[in-house]
Parts: structure tokens; sequence; C-alpha cells
């Protein structure tokens, strides 16, 4: 467990950003924690993406720094606004001064080998531009594809959660956030494989939505300003298409019914419970609960019971409507 204890000017400060270079990152160390296979909605990507990852070598960067639980923050730092292009991460990446890097670099000594780390220190401009080089290389081949689409439901996450901050106040906010983030105030606890505990006194608590979470929570704690918490972003079932077909299919489904239902619709072709469909498309569960109400009353999605547990899936008139608007776009991406 992650246990932070937030004081009420921290707490107060509350701010939410998007992260194109957190996203890259964290998808590496979601292909890491599934070296065999990935869970669903991300197998038709993680395919692609080992092949991406695979071509680079065993040289590059990826492999020689994104393994393990911890991670530098010059490795992977603070976006630098709200909603920054990746091209603007990297620029900061290239940037980071020799300060920064002997300041952090020594409070991980204990926690894993940092020797691959001091090429840093020691040749510091050429190690950030390689790194900086690969990391674009790998976004470009295996990012920025279903970027778009993972922008959009980013907006919409990010724009869900502000009017939540806004309208009932941060407490709200963190109690709804994700089912392994627990907030019973002053404390903030990320359910995770490691202890720790620390305060943010007088700082800012940055909360960055990722598609690549996959309950993968990362928290970072090396800025002296800010405390940034990642969390599992609604939308990651836009991944389970093609990126030119899930955008097509997304856009004629959210026209009929809306995003969000749209995205319960296709989440649906597996049967799955109210939990189960509320983890993997990073929605709450009430959220979830009151679409499938919707959906049910429509005559689109069903519902059994099965043992202890009410699963949901598609009706016939729910299988018509997503397979005829899934045949209608490849008809017409291939006329």
């Amino acid at each position: 467990m992650i246990r932070i204890e937030l004081d009420e000017a921290t707490l107060a400060r509350t701010r939410l950003a998007t992260s194109p270079l957190w996203e890259t990152v964290n998808s590496l160390f979601l292909l890491d924690r599934n070296r065999d296979s990935v869970p669903w909605p991300y197998e038709s990507w993680a395919r692609q993406a080992r092949d991406v990852v695979a071509a680079m070598g065993p040289d590059s960067a990826l492999h020689r720094y994104f393994g393990g639980s911890w991670l530098p923050d010059f490795l992977m730092p603070l976006p630098p606004g709200p909603a920054p292009t990746f091209e603007e991460e990297l620029a900061a990446v290239r940037a980071t001064p020799a300060e920064v890097v002997e300041a952090q670099l020594p409070r991980y000594t204990s926690r894993m080998d940092t020797r691959p780390l001091q090429r840093f220190r020691e040749r510091r401009e050429e190690a950030f531009a390689e790194l900086a080089d690969d990391l674009a290389a790998y976004h470009r081949a295996a990012i920025a594809p279903w970027w778009p689409a993972m922008r959009a439901a980013l907006d919409e996450e990010v724009l869900h959660r502000t009017r939540a901050l806004a309208t009932a106040g941060p407490d709200a906010l963190l109690a709804d956030l994700h089912e392994r983030v627990r907030w019973q105030p002053p404390i903030l606890t990320l359910v995770k494989p490691v202890e720790q505990s620390f305060k943010a006194v007088e700082q800012r608590l940055l909360l960055i939505p990722l598609i690549f979470s996959r309950g993968g929570l990362t928290c970072s704690t090396d800025d002296p300003d800010v405390v940034a918490v990642s969390y599992q972003a609604r939308g990651a079932v836009l991944l389970a298409d093609s990126p030119r077909d899930a955008k097509a299919v997304d856009n004629r489904l959210a026209i009929l019914v809306g995003r969000t239902r749209a995205t319960v619709l296709r989440a649906l072709a597996r049967p799955t419970t109210t939990a189960g469909l509320a983890r993997e498309l990073g929605l709450a569960p009430s959220t979830v609960s009151e679409h499938l109400t919707a959906l049910c009353a429509a005559g689109v999605v069903s519902r059994r019971r099965v043992g202890r547990r009410v699963l949901y899936g598609l009706d016939p008139a729910g299988v018509a409507l997503v397979t005829l608007i899934t045949d209608d776009v490849s008809r017409h991406h291939t006329a």
C-alpha cells in the first residue's frame, strides 16, 4: 500500500492533466506486467506494440530503463501543463538539468539497480537525447495510430472529473476515482504491492488519467511541489479494434446513443458483470449501472443470473446494431 497523507492545502489544489508521455511509458509497463498475454481490450494493440519493441532491439532505452517497479521522475517527468503535446513533453525530457538527476537518483539506490542510470550523470545530454528518440520512435509506431481516439476519450474523462471537482469538491472526486484508490480523509491509499507512507504538505495533488493504466497506479513524489497519481481512465475499449475502425465505429454509435453508452455497448460483446464492466472501462459502477438499465429497457442488452452474479450481454438486437455498423464501416473502408 502507498499511503499519502494530504493536508488541506494540498487537497484544495487538486488538479487534472493528461500526458501522452505517461501514456507511452505506462503502455510499456502494461506489456512488462503481462508478458504472456495482456487482458482484454489490449490484445490487438499489444501484438503490434510487442513487435515494435522487439524491432527496436535489446539496447534501446525502452529495454534499459523501463522495467521493474521504481522509476525516477526524470525518466517520466510531470506534464508541463494540463494538456501538453507529446512533443512538448519530449522537449522537457531532452532539457532535463543535471541538478534534477543529482537530486533524484540517490533516492533510488536502495530500491533498484541504478547502475544503468549513471549514464544520465556521465553523459547527460546524449543519454536524454537517446531516451527521447527511442520514446518518440515507439510512440510513433505503437501509440500514435490510436492517439486521436485516445485523446477524445481522455478529454471526456477530464471534463467529467473536472465537473465533479467543481460541483462536489475534491473529497467526492477522490472517493469515486478508482476501486484501488481509497480515500479516507486525510489518507489517500493506493492499493499496490509495495509499502510506502508519506505526507504531502503545502503541495499540489495532480491526477493523471491513463488509458494504459489497467490498474497499475503510478505515484510520483520526486517533485517538491507536486504529488502526482495516475488512475485508469474511461475508454480503454477503443483499443479492441484497429485505430481506423475504432474511431469510425465510436463516432457512428456515439451519434446514435452517446459516446459513453456506445462504449458500454461495444464492451458487452463478452458478457460481464456491472463491476467487471466498470473495471474494464474505468467507469464508476453507478455510471455503468445507469447505462445498463437504459440499454436493457431499449431491448439491446439482457441480464441473467449465474449463481450470485448477474451477467449482462448483448441481445440479438444489440448484436445486430453493433455488427451492422461495424460491417458498414468495413465496406466503407474497402470500397
